[in-house]
């Protein structure tokens, strides 16, 4: 029986990893079914998939785990995007009058853009702003302070959405201001993403719901507890006071965004606007809020009180997403490289563009408009950092200048053309950011802030350092397996 027992629970063990393999080869099976047949991805994408699953089954499996695309998902956001049109329709129509030149622009260098207005209108109904006022910041402790001094004079309601806010000081900060101020009775709505925010918890939450406020994750896991979704991640960092006064960018909520983080300065952008356009800042907000909370927010005037004219500044506030196929800020990437005449300058902390968007900037850079693209000189995520080196690489012989931002790390998601139209926002140049994440920007047809923000640009130039073709050339072998190996991986995303 001592001989017989070890032999029996070697065959248990045995049977019970073939069955174990078997599971994982079916569902491989199945998910390389799913993939050609039903989601009909690029054929690119496709192909690395079907490599991947079929000869790394286990590592298949993670990946298709954490970052595969999934019907349901596919189905649940197209039911967003449906519901989403309850919301659109207060958005007056103005291709019409944006066609017979009707709409009328403070800055006569708006005119030249209309190309552009007229795709986010048509692709997203981004509504045409021409009486805003629009204030760039580009410092954490002045942006953060102008954010809670919103929300502490807010009379009717705030509401807020953020991919990540930490369990930090600054976070509880945030968290006390909002708890206040559903104390008084305003109404605080805070939407924020359950993978961004993964580390804080529902519990961090508490002291704003305890005090009558809401708070809801978006696209929780299962259970509300486990989640494997790297995908469909809500990336819009954007805060809406009153209806009258709104804030979007790349700041999330947290001490990094400081300099505080193990990544030192923190160089990022957002932008805070007043008068007309911020009614597609709640608008927008309403949408992911019906959404997450399973709600249907009214429409009241009382969310949307009659604009102020705040200013004489022109812009739209564009978003894209999984709920919809229209991948409207890449498009509008597009047209604005397309509108160049003499100069295109980007920041972005990670570079992963598609194809067109690779051939714009290098057929840009070859007609003789001066390209600069700033990224990061210190990885906060390696193989998007090693990815980044390897198409920037693939444009210098083109004639495009790229510079590493040296003093700490770069976050801010910028581009201005000729000094004329410049658009900040949540989206990186990166294909998570044009397919798979729910983005804003906002596209700002303004000479004074477009030359803001190329201001900054140059300052930052001073403190970088050029990526020249030699500089490329030197790295070592190890850097170029390494970028190898991230762009090989690309098409999964």
């Amino acid at each position: 029986m001592a001989v017989i027992l070890p032999e029996l629970i070697g065959e248990l063990l045995s049977f019970s990893l073939d069955f174990a393999e078997l599971v994982l080869l079916l569902f491989n099976l199945s998910a390389v079914i799913a993939i050609v047949f039903v989601e009909r991805r690029n054929p690119t994408a496709a192909l690395a998939w079907v490599a991947v699953l079929l000869l790394l089954p286990y590592a298949g499996f993670v990946l298709y785990l954490l970052f595969g695309r999934h019907l349901y998902a596919e189905r649940r956001f197209s039911l967003k995007g449906r519901d989403d049109q309850r919301v659109r329709s207060r958005v007056s129509r103005q291709r019409r009058a944006l066609n017979e030149r009707r709409i009328e622009f403070a800055d006569p260098a708006a005119e030249r853009f209309r190309p552009l207005m007229r795709l986010l209108l048509a692709e997203d109904r981004a509504v045409i702003w021409t009486r805003s006022r629009v204030e760039y910041e580009d410092r954490g402790e002045a942006h953060f302070r102008a954010m809670l001094e919103a929300i502490r004079s807010a009379r009717h309601h705030v509401h807020m959405e953020y991919y990540i806010i930490r369990n930090d000081d600054l976070g509880r900060q945030f968290i006390s201001a909002l708890a206040d101020k559903a104390r008084e009775g305003v109404h605080v709505r805070l939407v924020y993403d359950a993978v961004g925010c993964l580390r804080v918890g529902r519990h961090f939450f508490r002291p704003l719901t305890e005090a009558g406020g809401e708070a809801v994750p978006f696209y929780p896991g299962f259970l509300g507890v486990f989640n494997f979704r790297i995908n469909y991640r809500n990336h819009r960092k954007i805060l809406v006071v009153d209806g009258r006064v709104g804030f979007i960018g790349g700041f999330n909520i947290g001490v990094e965004y400081l300099g505080e983080g193990p990544l030192g300065h923190w160089r990022d952008a957002h932008l805070r606007i007043e008068g007309d356009a911020v009614q597609s800042l709640q608008a927008r907000f309403l949408m992911d809020w019906n959404h997450a909370a399973h709600a249907e927010l009214g429409l009241d005037d009382v969310l949307f009180p009659e604009p102020q004219e705040a200013g004489t500044v022109a812009c739209q506030i564009a978003s894209s997403g999984p709920d919809t196929p229209k991948m409207t800020i890449k498009e509008g990437f597009l047209r604005m490289l397309m509108s160049a005449e003499r100069t295109i300058e980007i920041t972005t902390p990670y570079f992963v563009p598609d194809d067109p968007v690779l051939d714009a900037l290098r057929i840009a850079a070859i007609s003789g408009v001066q390209v600069r693209i700033l990224i990061p000189s210190k990885p906060d995520h390696m193989f998007v950092y090693w990815t980044t080196l390897s198409y920037i690489g693939s444009l210098l012989d083109a004639g495009v200048r790229a510079y590493t931002y040296d003093p700490g790390f770069l976050h801010a998601k910028t581009c201005v053309i000729d000094g004329s139209v410049c658009t900040v926002g949540t989206a990186n140049w990166d294909i998570r950011s044009f397919k798979l994440n729910f983005e804003t920007n906002a596209f700002v047809y303004d000479r004074h802030l477009s030359g803001e923000v190329r201001q900054a640009f140059e300052r930052d130039i001073e403190y970088s350092s050029e990526l020249t073709q030699e500089r490329y050339a030197a790295r070592g072998r190890i850097i170029r397996f390494r970028e190898s190996v991230s762009r090989l991986l690309t098409p999964l995303l």
